[in-house]
């Protein structure tokens, strides 16, 4: 039995075209309710008109959030390294902070 514990090394998948169509659409809901706010707007309604937006902004935020979040969970990966790497890259971590001091310009 293998009881090495492999190392995995996370990569992230995420391109902007990946979120580009989620924020066209809370961009569409953001001017629906502010045309809204402006056709409820009168000397009357002027609270109606704020609730509104607010009310707008406040239930579509979290929708937004979570459709980003998943997003972005769905496009991480953990992909094993093979030895060579794993090795390559202890070893480069290692040369490199011992070599390269840092220096304050």
């Amino acid at each position: 039995m293998d009881n090495e514990i492999k190392k995995y090394r996370m990569v992230c998948t995420l391109t902007f075209g990946d979120i580009y169509g989620q924020i066209i659409v809370w961009l569409i809901v953001i001017f629906l309710s502010l045309a809204t706010t402006l056709a409820l707007w009168s000397a009357t309604r002027q609270v109606y008109a704020l609730a509104t937006v607010a009310l707008v902004v406040v239930l579509s935020l979290p929708f937004l959030l979570f459709a980003f979040v998943t997003t972005l969970l769905n496009h991480i990966e953990f992909v094993p390294m093979g030895e060579a790497e794993s090795s390559k890259t202890f070893s480069s971590r290692r040369t490199s902070s011992s070599t390269n001091p840092a220096t304050a310009s």
